[in-house]
């Protein structure tokens, strides 16, 4: 009895492969690296995924419009992007100030490199519906609310899609519909149709605000949007606002706000909030039944997941139980789409909320990349796209293949590089008001080439830039300094280890001096001009009682100081146009009522510094006395 059981377990095992867990239908993904974040830190002490560009595409402005997007709205979230005719296309949905109350409206905007974004434009209007057509009972008037934003149809045809509903409930019996328009490669914009009508109602073109697709007289249309509708895979995300009372989606079970991505062997890995998954094997006409991947770790933040341009797999999503406090932002690799690994920090920067609201959650929040089909920028670069405390818009560029480490000796020159371009191997938080930029060197005759400028007037934000290096006990840092001559802020210099501590402190001030951290003591070292280069080459050793040294042209301003925080090596410079922040915290109130944060639509005073010649090693430790 025993050899017979034996055999039928080896058997279910090994021919049945839904037997088996991680990469079945019992367990699609697994994360296998056993890195958790730290809930009290923005960072998480978290590794940094090497060279990720975030650049803020649009601030809100609610007494400035014209700044923002033309309406003064403060409630955006919900993004989706796309690459199409040789740009990127990043939708978002607007509201006044909350979430789920009306009006609301979804707006595009577009860049040619990822960088660069101008203006937001309106595509779907607040909702109108025809005379005599009344608001139900019950409901508090239209909204938006969709998970997908874009289809590229066979012919290379770019679809924008958006979904109308009724305010506080948009999904099921409080749906109206789907939208579609065409984008044209002129930049305009086609007619707004309906694509389909809510399953659970009776809306048709004689009570809706606009006609159905197949009115449109342009065949193309109309064919490109027959093909969308015949695409299970693209229409399996409509689910969330219209699960099919018509048997649309063939009786499919799902979670919300699906991700997919086709592993190597052809099967497709559906991915929904709370962690739960699922595969297809016959292009999404059937899924498994959705489970909770239990190594995945994540509440009501979207996850993603996708093939990057290496053949690996990469999926980010927020680590923490916690729908309130959606930071930070990671990404996890896989070689198969299975087993992930290498938990990395994406974004872990959480500015201040200006504007309260309705489930203005705080962190990046709803990260979306770009679906299969959807384009292919140029470059092997991973791009996501996502809000930040659900008030301002961002994107992220991640090189391909993911990194958290660094070998050999750092030299950053910056000429090489483009003006206004990438920083290779640079992290860089860059809002709006708060940029970070390669620019021509300033100082008359006393530099030439390129150097990194941050340039700030952000009330409540900052530009900075983290290079990591290889990790070590005793290392050299030298980076030479300019502050503008308009400068009125400060930059703060430090050196971290892989956790975010921060040992080593360096600041030029607003008061035009030179400040240190000696163990738990600041220190003024000397004055700085503005205007003026400076080399400072620090010398640093984590080893037992840590200690540092400063130099600044040469001269030994601070000898064997203590290290701020006791740590075991370091691996990263940051520079910072403010100070370090760690609120909001996962016990600051989410849900209050409270005006805007003062002089929050002005830019202030600008903090403008340059940075240049930055080199990193061992080898900078020599004839210094480490």
């Amino acid at each position: 009895m025993k050899a017979l059981f034996l055999l039928t377990l080896l058997t279910a095992i090994y021919i049945n492969p839904g037997y088996t867990q991680t990469g079945s239908v019992r367990e699609p993904v697994r994360y296998v690296g056993g890195q958790t974040i730290d809930p009290d830190v923005h960072e998480g002490r978290l590794r940094y995924a090497i060279g990720t560009e975030n650049r803020q595409t649009m601030r809100a402005n609610r007494t400035h419009p014209e700044m923002a997007d033309g309406f003064g709205w403060t409630y955006n979230h919900g993004s989706n992007l796309c690459y199409w005719n040789g740009n990127f296309y990043q939708q978002y949905l607007s509201n006044p100030a909350d979430e789920h109350i009306a009006p609301g409206h979804t707006l595009v905007m577009t860049s040619a490199d990822g960088r660069h974004w101008n203006k937001p434009v309106e595509v779907f209007p607040p909702y109108k519906a025809p005379p005599g057509v009344v608001i139900p009972a019950g409901y508090n008037g239209y909204m938006m609310h969709q998970r997908m934003g874009f289809y590229t149809a066979p012919d290379g045809r770019l679809l924008i899609l958006a979904f109308y509903g009724h305010t506080e409930a948009p999904f099921n019996k409080g749906g109206i519909g789907r939208v579609v328009r065409e984008v044209y490669k002129n930049g305009d914009f086609g007619p707004i149709y309906f694509i389909r009508y809510s399953s659970y109602n009776s809306w048709n073109e004689s009570n809706t605000g606009y006609p159905f697709y197949k009115r449109s007289p342009d065949a193309g249309f109309v064919a490109a949007c027959d093909t969308l509708l015949k695409n299970q895979l693209m229409t399996f995300q409509w689910f969330d606002e219209d699960s099919g009372a018509d048997g649309f989606y063939n009786g499919k079970k799902a979670g919300e706000a699906l991700s997919y991505y086709h592993r190597k062997d052809g099967k497709v890995v559906a991915l929904w909030k709370k962690s739960l998954s699922a595969l297809s094997s016959d292009e999404g006409n059937t899924f498994s039944d959705p489970v909770k991947s239990p190594t995945f770790l994540m509440s009501g933040g979207k996850q993603w997941g996708q093939r990057t341009k290496d053949g690996r797999y990469a999926l980010c999503y927020n680590p923490i139980e916690s729908s309130e406090y959606r930071y930070p932002l990671v990404v996890v690799t896989g070689d198969d789409g299975i087993v992930f690994d290498h938990m990395l920090l994406v974004q872990g920067e959480v500015p201040p909320r200006r504007f309260s609201g309705r489930w203005k959650d705080f962190g990046p929040c709803y990260m979306r990349g770009i679906d299969e089909g959807n384009g292919n920028p140029p470059g092997t670069d991973m791009w996501l796209s996502y809000s930040m405390n659900k008030e301002d818009i961002w994107i992220s560029r991640i090189p391909v293949p993911v990194r958290y480490t660094v070998k050999g000796t750092v030299n950053d020159d910056f000429d090489k590089l483009e003006t206004d371009g990438t920083v290779p191997d640079w992290n860089l938080h860059s809002p709006a008001w708060a940029q970070v930029s390669v620019v021509e060197s300033p100082g008359k005759g006393a530099k030439t080439g390129k150097s990194l400028r941050l340039s700030d007037r952000d009330p409540y934000d900052y530009a900075r830039a983290i290079r990591v290096f290889e990790e070590e006990v005793k290392v050299g840092a030298a980076l030479s300094v300019y502050a503008d001559p308009a400068n009125t802020g400060l930059l703060e210099i430090e050196l971290t280890d892989q956790y975010g501590n921060r040992p080593v402190r360096v600041a030029f001030d607003e008061k035009g001096q030179v400040m240190v951290t000696d163990g738990g003591e600041e220190k003024i070292v000397m004055p700085y001009q503005k205007g003026k280069w400076y080399r400072l080459e620090l010398m640093v050793d984590a080893s037992l009682n840590g200690k540092y040294s400063l130099l600044i042209d040469g001269r030994k301003v601070l000898a064997d100081a203590k290290l701020a925080e006791a740590v075991k090596s370091v691996e990263r410079l940051s520079l910072r146009t403010g100070h370090y922040r760690n609120s909001p915290e996962r016990v600051t109130p989410n849900e209050t009522n409270d005006p805007p944060l003062v002089g929050a639509d002005e830019p202030c005073r600008p903090t403008v510094f340059y940075v240049d010649d930055v080199r990193i090693g061992r080898e900078s430790l020599k004839g210094n006395g480490l």
